[in-house]
């Protein structure tokens, strides 16, 4: 039986039943791409909680579904937490269902391309130390031929849905890891499914921000107290990883402030600030990103972030990293 430091349930790739017609699908190591689902059934109706990064993943996933719930041959909806393709490439597979997500993550979806992941995956070993980390995140996964399906159904706030006699609350707590990150709760099971929201032993990575939105959303969560909490990456958790992952947002935007007001630039910066307590978490290179992404918030800065500049960073720091 595998388990982890914070995981409260095995952690093997698969379908994890938590009862009472709610599952998780995991996908251990849940670093780069590797990242979790869910679905809730009650009588002939159900709802899926994210899709996956490839159709192959996807289809995967869903044939074991149907083979333990017969409803889920027909999924009613299906959520999106957020707009990265591991939460979203699938989409296509499950026909029928009502997508759902935040209006800001579909604008963001809008201009997510699998056809230019393939393109870039292709070119990668042409593409020197930054190329070498491509492969490294996104090798494993297949993106040719992957056909978008965008949300059929956007909310801004809250968005309530019924499956059989259960409810699912949708609670939009974005912008954070993304501009438009959703929770799904279950009341009814204190079960919560929070995309990547939280990343469990594993470094979060802030794309959007601000922070303290981030912040925020896992002050939100432990206000719902889950009994079972289901991360977008990692092993299943409770109230100990939400905070875990909380303590982590606090610790690197109080080092990232110290370092922005030393004048320090941000490479430096990443470098230096301490990842000791965080040693077993997977993907450290991700410091770079949050540390540039909250060097912009400080600085007032709304632009878009610079991808393949914070790409060549991470590279950097990977391979610094790995010795």
């Amino acid at each position: 039986m595998t388990t982890t430091a914070l995981g409260i349930r095995e952690y093997k790739r698969g379908l994890t039943d938590l009862g009472n017609g709610a599952y998780a699908w995991l996908q251990p190591d849940g670093g780069w791409g590797w990242s979790n689902a869910g679905l809730v059934v009650d009588g002939d109706e159900s709802l899926l909680v994210d899709t996956l990064f490839d159709k192959s993943l996807t289809a995967e996933m869903l044939g074991a579904m149907q083979r333990a719930e017969p409803a889920a041959a027909e999924i009613g909806w299906l959520v999106n937490t957020h707009s990265n393709g591991d939460h979203c490439n699938g989409n296509e597979l499950v026909t029928g269902a009502e997508i759902v997500a935040s209006k800001a993550c579909a604008e963001e979806m809008a201009h997510e391309s699998p056809a230019m992941m393939a393109k870039l995956m292709a070119h990668a070993p042409e593409m020197g130390e930054v190329g070498e980390f491509f492969l490294h995140c996104f090798g494993n996964f297949a993106f040719e031929g992957i056909e978008q399906r965008p949300p059929t159904r956007t909310f801004e706030g809250a968005f309530d849905i019924r499956v059989g006699d259960k409810d699912v609350h949708l609670q939009q707590v974005g912008p954070a890891h993304t501009a438009g990150d959703v929770l799904a709760w279950v009341p009814s099971e204190r079960l919560v499914y929070t995309g990547d929201i939280l990343f469990i032993e594993g470094h979060p990575i802030l794309w959007a921000g601000p922070v303290q939105n981030w912040i925020d959303a896992c002050d939100y969560i432990e206000g719902l107290d889950p009994a079972l909490v289901v991360p977008g990456h990692g092993p299943i958790t409770d109230l100990r990883g939400v905070r875990a992952v909380r303590d982590y947002l606090v610790y690197i935007r109080d080092e990232a402030r110290k370092r922005y007001d030393a004048g320090m630039p941000v490479l430096e910066a990443a470098r230096d600030i301490s990842l000791a307590d965080y040693d077993s978490w997977g993907d450290a290179e991700r410091i770079a990103v949050n540390t540039s992404v909250l060097y912009k918030e400080f600085a007032g800065d709304h632009g878009p972030n610079d991808t393949q500049a914070l790409f060549a960073m991470m590279a950097q720091l990977h391979k610094e990293r790995r010795g």
